[in-house]
C-alpha cells in the first residue's frame, strides 16, 4: 500500500461511514481510487470503522496500515538516561564522553546524534518549573538583571474565518438540510494551501464538515470551469440583490441582512426565462429531498492553533495559561479554542481540557494531576499538616513547630523550615529530635538551625546540669548589722 498521511486515512474512513462513494472520496482526499479501496479493505480486515477509538493516535494507525514501516528494523539498547543526567553534573563530563562509554558497553547501540537527541528529549521533562499563584503586593522577586445548491446570501463585515463558518451554518439553516459535498473556492479561510492534488484544508472548516457529516472538495486552482455555476449565481446576486439595494442606506448589518433577505426571496421566486418554475420551486422539488438532515445542535465555532508546552507545563492562549500533563514539556500540541472550552490534542488524541478563562489576563488553570510528583507534594502542605506530623514525634516538637509557624507574618514562609526540621527525625530518630526541640525551647531559640546544631553536636545526649536551689535566708555574719542597730538609731547595742 502506498504510504499516505494519517489525516487522509481518517478522512477516508469518515467519508466512507457517510456513504460517500469511492470516486468522490478519492476526489475529496486527493488520492487514487485504488488507494481508497486499499485503505477500506485493510480497515475491514482489521475490524476498524469510523468513528475511531478516542485513544487511537497516529502511531497506532501506522502499525495497522503500514506495519512494515512502524516497526524498527532492530531495537537499539536504550541508554540509562538518569545515569547520564547525574554524570553530566560532574566536572568536565560531557555527552561525547558518556556516549563513548555507552558504545563500549553496547557496540550495537545508538549513534551519537540519536544518543544526544533522546537524552535531551528525556531531560526536558526534568526541567519542569511550577507556577504559583501570587496575590498583589504579596511578594517581590529579586535578581540581577542580565454546494451545488441554489443561492443563499448574507452580508458580513469581513472575510474572516468566523464569518465564513457562520455563513455556512446559517446557509444550512436556510436550506433546512446539509449537502453531501461542499465545493469552496480556494480562499484562505477555507483552504490553507491550494493544490490540485493535495490541498490543505483549514482545520476549523474541516471540523465543521465532520460535525454536519459532509465532504469538502475544493475547486481546482486556476480552472474557471469548476466555478462557473457559482460564479454565474454570484453575478445574478450582484445584480438582483446587491445592485438593487445600491441607493438604500443601512446603519447595521442586521438591517442590511433583513433587506437582503427580502430581495433574495424575490430573486428566488422570480420565474425562469427559458424553463418552467423558479429557483425556489426547483429547490423544493429536487434539492431539499436530497439533503442530509440537519444536526440537532449547530456547530460551535472553534479555532485551532499549534502551541509548545513550556517548562511550567502550561500553554498560553490569549494571555491565559492552561496546564498540560508534564510529560509533554517542550512538545508541540494542537489546541482547539471554542467559546467555552480549551481542548488540547496530541496526535489527534485529546490529552486534557479546561473551561476557558475570562477576565483579567495572566490567569492560570492548573490541574494537579498534570504536575510532576514532587510538585504535587508541595501544594498539599499547610500548617495543620506540619503540626499533625510534629504531634507524632512529641509535645516539644509540636510546640517548636508551632512557634516557627507563628514567627512569620505569612505562614507559608515557615513551611520550608518546618519541613526541614521534621525531616531531621529520618536522620537522627524521632527520640533525639524530641530531645533537641526540648533544649531549643529551653534556650528560647525555636528554629531549624538551632535544632540542627544541637543534633549535629550531640548536645541532645548531654543532660543539662541541675541548678542549685535558691535560698532566700540571709546568713548570720559578724559584719552584718541586725534590726536592733537600726532600732537604736544606728548605735551599737
Amino acid at each position: 500500500m502506498r504510504s499516505i498521511h494519517m489525516l487522509k486515512i481518517r478522512e477516508i474512513l469518515r467519508l466512507q461511514s457517510l456513504g460517500i462513494g469511492i470516486r468522490a472520496t478519492a476526489q475529496s482526499c486527493k488520492c487514487s481510487r485504488n488507494t481508497v479501496r486499499e485503505i477500506l479493505r485493510t480497515a475491514e480486515l482489521q475490524g476498524i470503522s469510523w468513528p475511531l477509538p478516542i485513544d487511537m493516535d497516529d502511531a497506532s494507525l501506522m502499525k495497522i496500515f503500514y506495519p512494515s514501516n512502524s516497526e524498527p528494523a532492530s531495537r537499539k539498547p536504550e541508554p540509562d538516561y538518569q545515569y547520564i543526567h547525574e554524570e553530566l553534573k560532574r566536572p568536565h563530563v560531557n555527552l561525547r564522553l558518556l556516549w563513548t562509554e555507552y558504545k563500549a558497553q553496547q557496540p550495537d547501540g545508538l549513534g551519537y546524534s540519536q544518543f544526544c537527541n533522546r537524552y535531551r528529549n528525556w531531560a526536558a521533562r526534568t526541567k519542569a518549573v511550577m507556577h504559583l499563584e501570587h496575590k498583589p503586593g504579596y511578594e517581590m522577586f529579586v535578581d540581577w538583571a542580565g454546494t451545488k445548491m441554489q443561492v443563499y446570501v448574507e452580508a458580513f463585515p469581513s472575510q474572516s474565518l468566523e464569518s465564513w463558518i457562520i455563513a455556512h451554518i446559517n446557509a444550512f439553516r436556510y436550506y433546512g438540510g446539509v449537502p453531501h459535498l461542499l465545493v469552496p473556492d480556494n480562499l484562505k479561510t477555507g483552504v490553507k494551501k491550494a493544490c490540485n492534488y493535495d490541498p490543505e484544508l483549514n482545520k476549523t472548516y474541516l471540523e465543521l464538515s465532520e460535525h454536519y457529516g459532509c465532504a469538502i472538495v475544493p475547486a481546482r486552482t486556476r480552472k474557471p470551469k469548476d466555478k462557473a455555476l457559482v460564479e454565474g449565481a454570484v453575478g445574478d446576486v450582484s445584480t438582483w440583490v446587491v445592485a438593487a439595494l445600491r441607493n438604500d442606506k443601512f446603519f447595521s448589518f442586521h438591517q442590511l441582512n433583513l433587506a437582503i433577505r427580502e430581495k433574495l426571496r424575490s430573486f428566488s421566486q422570480k420565474p425562469y426565462q427559458k424553463k418552467d418554475g423558479s429557483r425556489e420551486s426547483v429547490f423544493l422539488e429536487l434539492d431539499r429531498p436530497a439533503l442530509k438532515p440537519l444536526t440537532s445542535k449547530d456547530y460551535e465555532m472553534a479555532v485551532w492553533k499549534v502551541s509548545t508546552v513550556s517548562f511550567n507545563y502550561h500553554i498560553e492562549i490569549d494571555h491565559m495559561y492552561y496546564s498540560v500533563p508534564y510529560t509533554y514539556i517542550q512538545k508541540k500540541v494542537d489546541v482547539k479554542i471554542s467559546t467555552y472550552t480549551i481542548e488540547v490534542y496530541s496526535n489527534h488524541v485529546r490529552i486534557c481540557s479546561h473551561p476557558r478563562l475570562r477576565g483579567k489576563a495572566g490567569q492560570f488553570s492548573t490541574n494537579p494531576e498534570h504536575m510532576p510528583p514532587n510538585h504535587k507534594e508541595y501544594i498539599q502542605w499547610d500548617g495543620n499538616r506540619f503540626l499533625a506530623w510534629a504531634c507524632k514525634i512529641g509535645d516539644n516538637t509540636r510546640e517548636l513547630v508551632q512557634q516557627v509557624l507563628s514567627s512569620k507574618k505569612i505562614e507559608q514562609q515557615a513551611y520550608k523550615s518546618c519541613f526541614g526540621l521534621l525531616r531531621l527525625a529520618d536522620r537522627y530518630t524521632a527520640f533525639r529530635l524530641e530531645n533537641a526541640c526540648r533544649k531549643a525551647l529551653a534556650l528560647r531559640s525555636p528554629s531549624y538551625t538551632t535544632v540542627n546544631n544541637i543534633l549535629k553536636n550531640g548536645m541532645d545526649k548531654v543532660e543539662s546540669p541541675v541548678p542549685p536551689p535558691k535560698n532566700n535566708i540571709i546568713p548570720i555574719h559578724s559584719t552584718i548589722r541586725g534590726a536592733k542597730y537600726y532600732a537604736q538609731g544606728g548605735q551599737k547595742a
